[in-house]
C-alpha cells in the first residue's frame, strides 16, 4: 500500500510540473552549405552602384557610399558587416532582412553592407567590426545592439520596439508594461 501511494505521489508530481520545455527554433540559423554559397553568389546580380532600394522596398546601401550622420533622426541603421560577400553568416542575414522586409521598413529601417574591411568605410572607423557583426543603431546615431551572428527579423523588429525613440513613436512612452 505504501509502495502504490508512493508511486501515485510520483506521478502526480511529475504531472504537476506540465510538459516538458519544447524545443523551439534556435535563434541563431546554421550556415548554408558550400553549395548554397555558391548558388547564392551566382544567382546574386552585381548592385549599382547608388541602387538605394531593393524591389521590396526596403533600403539597402553599400557602406562605402554613405555617412551614418545621412541617417540621423531619419532612419535607424541596420549595418552587416563581413570580411567577404561569400561569409555564410552574411549571406545568410541579408537573405533574412530581404525575405521579411515590411516589419523593417515599418520602423524606419536602412540596411547598410560593407563585406570590404580594406575600404575602411565611415561605417567601419566609426564602429570597429570584427568578421561578421549586426549592428544595430537608432536615429539617434546611438549603437543599441552589436551580434556576432545572424539575427531573424523577428528578433531585430523586438529589439527596436524597445528603443526608447521607437516607444515614443508609436505612443507607448510612460505606459508600464
Amino acid at each position: 500500500m505504501k509502495n502504490l501511494f508512493a508511486i501515485t505521489m510520483m506521478v502526480l508530481a511529475v504531472a504537476a510540473m506540465g510538459p516538458g520545455r519544447e524545443m523551439g527554433t534556435p535563434s541563431r540559423v546554421n550556415p548554408p552549405s558550400a553549395a548554397d554559397v555558391d548558388a547564392a553568389q551566382a544567382a546574386r546580380p552585381d548592385p549599382a552602384p547608388n541602387d538605394a532600394a531593393t524591389a521590396s522596398g526596403l533600403h539597402v546601401l553599400e557602406a562605402t557610399t554613405t555617412t551614418p550622420e545621412e541617417f540621423l533622426w531619419q532612419a535607424r541603421p541596420v549595418v552587416v558587416f563581413a570580411d567577404t560577400a561569400a561569409d555564410p553568416s552574411f549571406l545568410v542575414q541579408i537573405k533574412a532582412l530581404q525575405d521579411l522586409p515590411q516589419p523593417l521598413i515599418d520602423r524606419d529601417v536602412v540596411v547598410i553592407t560593407d563585406t570590404d574591411p580594406g575600404a575602411r568605410s565611415p561605417w567601419r572607423q566609426q564602429l570597429h567590426p570584427r568578421g561578421f557583426s549586426l549592428v544595430i543603431m537608432d536615429k539617434d546615431g546611438q549603437v543599441k545592439q552589436r551580434k556576432p551572428a545572424p539575427w531573424s527579423v523577428r528578433e531585430i523588429s523586438r529589439a527596436i520596439d524597445k528603443f526608447p525613440l521607437r516607444l515614443e513613436e508609436i505612443g507607448r512612452a510612460g505606459v508600464l508594461p
